[in-house]
């Protein structure tokens, strides 16, 4: 495995850095109490080419492989983690679909301007009774002459409000089950897309995520994405191509938790020295230390297989898990080493604090993960066992 990063992509790294530091971090607050990130921020990360990095270059697009989006992810996920979603949405989950299964004249139409920001990408499976299990979809959709016509809703869809290409799974055959889910590209200008209210989060602030409705909505048969029925599979796809991209974000906003602890813990006396000096803290930051390497390393296996086309089912499943366990563990030890001060919204702890919570729910929870390794070390078990007996 080679996870040695090319110079273009260390030269970009140190980039993104700068502007992460400087420019996007510098308004952090000010995202929290907008709700609202500044369009001159959106601009300057378009123009920087950060919403084109999963597109290849033909089509606009950086080209970047899995191993340089961590590289980047990890740089992003040092600021607003409500920035970084509204990027990481778009680029993983939002585009995946589109340059993995897209026909060419697809890919011509869209990837372009999605490359550029100038449309923005949103992937739409989850449903009310239907989250964890995505085969339990009731969104359908009917094929009429050259047309397919969608009905139903999903929610919590991140970037819902501010989405203009929909990567939307929809029932074709509700007699084949899993098998009967079908991927479909919707525009939001399609005739019968509604999108709902703006949901209030506890954290993420400045990224949206909303309801959307399909009321007799018209997609065109050339929308299909990839072939009809194998809709479930390409979720799954999608999904796990981009859970080694959210494990970098995590692993970003981790360090960052871990470099605010380690200067606090200098600078902050109790009982007359700094509390670095106490056993406790230094277990502390020891933990995080120790959990951030192994997030590390695991994440750019992960990556380094999916540059590979390697199955990396059970390993990404591993990456989304860990990297949402890691963050949240940092960010708790993290409050508990800044004291009242890592309560309080004045300070960034609390942010990533509350922003921590949600990597263990979306994507897949840390149930659905643990559910995905066990359903493969078990494959994996059945499969040695019968290669042993014959």
């Amino acid at each position: 495995m080679d996870f040695n990063l090319s110079q273009e992509i260390l030269e970009m790294k140190e980039s993104i850095r700068d502007f992460v530091e400087n420019t996007v971090e510098p308004v952090a607050d000010q995202i929290e109490r907008e709700d609202k990130i500044p369009e001159r921020i959106l601009e300057m990360s378009k123009e920087m080419g950060l919403f084109g990095l999963s597109i290849p270059e033909e089509y606009g697009g950086l080209g970047i492989g899995m191993v340089g989006k961590c590289a980047i992810y990890e740089e992003l996920g040092r600021t607003s983690n409500g920035y970084t979603t509204v990027i990481g949405a778009h680029t993983g989950i939002g585009t995946v679909g589109i340059v993995e299964l897209g026909s060419e004249e697809q890919k011509r139409k869209y990837l372009p301007k999605m490359a550029t920001g100038e449309l923005i990408g949103a992937f739409a499976l989850t449903e009310p009774n239907a989250g964890s299990n995505a085969s339990a979809l009731k969104t359908s959709a009917v094929k009429r002459g050259d047309k397919y016509i969608l009905n139903g809703s999903k929610h919590y869809i991140t970037n819902g409000p501010i989405a203009d290409v929909f990567t939307v799974m929809a029932v074709t055959d509700p007699k084949k089950g899993a098998k009967g889910i079908t991927s479909f590209i919707v525009e939001k200008d399609f005739p019968g897309f509604v999108v709902g209210k703006k949901e209030e989060k506890m954290g993420l602030r400045g990224s949206y995520s909303s309801e959307i409705f399909f009321e007799d909505c018209e997609v065109p048969i050339d929308n299909v994405l990839g072939e009809e029925g194998m809709g479930y599979v390409n979720a799954l796809k999608i999904l796990a191509n981009g859970r080694a991209g959210l494990a970098a974000r995590n692993l970003g906003s981790s360090q960052k938790l871990l470099e605010l602890s380690i200067k606090y813990a200098h600078e902050r006396e109790q009982f007359g020295k700094p509390i670095f000096e106490q056993q406790i803290i230094q277990h502390y930051l020891a933990e995080m230390a120790l959990q951030i390497e192994t997030l590390r390393t695991f994440t750019y296996r992960v990556a380094w297989m999916v540059d590979q086309n390697m199955k990396m089912i059970k390993e990404a499943a591993m990456a989304k898990l860990l990297g949402s366990e890691v963050y949240n563990k940092v960010a708790d030890l993290a409050v508990q080493i800044h004291g009242g001060i890592g309560y309080i919204k004045d300070y960034p702890i609390e942010r990533y604090y509350r922003d921590a919570r949600i990597t263990k729910i979306y994507e897949g929870t840390s149930e659905i993960q643990r559910n995905i390794i066990a359903a493969q070390i078990h494959k994996e078990y059945m499969k040695s066992s019968s290669t042993v007996n014959v």
